[in-house]
């Protein structure tokens, strides 16, 4: 094999190799009555528990809802496992399944006026799967080597929906929150005091979710003098995620918020 084949047939073994998926750890949590969420767990490169570690959640769509605990690395897997994050940004990420019958967010859909028809009520009690991963992430930061101050939560489509319900429902948990395509329930935005910081994406042609909800989102968190970004892209449809992603300080932003004591 010529050295200029060899050369690039060993760095093809590796990135590939760098960005397998099943360096997502599979594991289970058990939660009450019997039920289970699968999730997958990413450690740093070169994990050491003496150090301490920003810890991610990440929330998937509904499209990724199911059981074989592999689907939900289908978006944002790869922002992780890209060799030069993996160095620059060790983090412990965990990727939760939700199950195929159910939600992240306390949401009502009339699929007869999609996108329009989205309404939040966070009066309700949760969903199960969104209860189950924030005791995941309490079990998590206890167990592993975790740096409190900096535990972050993101999530896509339905699981952008669940991440502002995340940070409504547990104020005091994370450090920053990136949803992406997602909404919210407006009148519970007095809950989170505008202590966690936010950086919203939506695309400008979303007919999926309609991007009203995060231009609301937007303005309703100015209003309470919450810390938020909102970068909106014209002419993306409901795949607004591949360009958040691509966002090159996605990562830096996040990694640089710190809960306040």
């Amino acid at each position: 094999m010529r050295p200029v084949l060899a050369f690039l047939f060993i760095f093809f073994m590796q990135t590939v190799s760098a960005q397998d998926t099943s360096l997502f750890q599979r594991k289970e949590y058990h939660y009450a009555e019997g039920k289970t969420l699968p999730y997958r767990i990413l450690y740093p490169e070169k994990y050491d528990r003496k150090k301490k570690y920003p810890l991610v959640l990440m929330l998937h769509g509904a499209g990724e809802r199911g059981n074989n605990n592999q689907a939900q690395l289908v978006h944002g897997a790869k922002l992780f496992l890209d060799p030069a994050n993996r160095k620059d940004f060790p983090a412990i990420v965990v990727f939760p399944q939700c199950p195929s019958n159910s939600f992240w967010a306390s949401v009502k859909i009339d699929t007869t006026v999609r996108p329009f028809g989205i309404s939040f009520d966070y009066t309700q009690e949760a969903n199960w799967p969104l209860t189950a991963a924030n005791e995941l992430v309490r079990r998590i930061s206890a167990d592993e080597s975790v740096d409190h101050s900096r535990i972050y939560v993101s999530g896509l489509s339905m699981g952008g929906m669940g991440t502002f319900e995340m940070v409504c429902r547990y104020p005091d948990m994370f450090a920053a929150a990136l949803p992406i395509c997602g909404g919210a329930d407006l009148a519970s935005y007095s809950n989170w005091k505008g202590k966690t910081p936010f950086w919203i994406f939506h695309g400008e042609a979303d007919v999926v979710v309609n991007v009203k909800l995060s231009r609301e989102a937007n303005d309703k968190l100015k209003e309470i003098k919450a810390p938020v970004k909102y970068t909106e892209y014209p002419g993306v449809n409901h795949n607004s995620w591949d360009n958040a992603f691509a966002e090159p300080d996605f990562l830096k932003w996040m990694f640089a918020q710190k809960k306040k004591k």
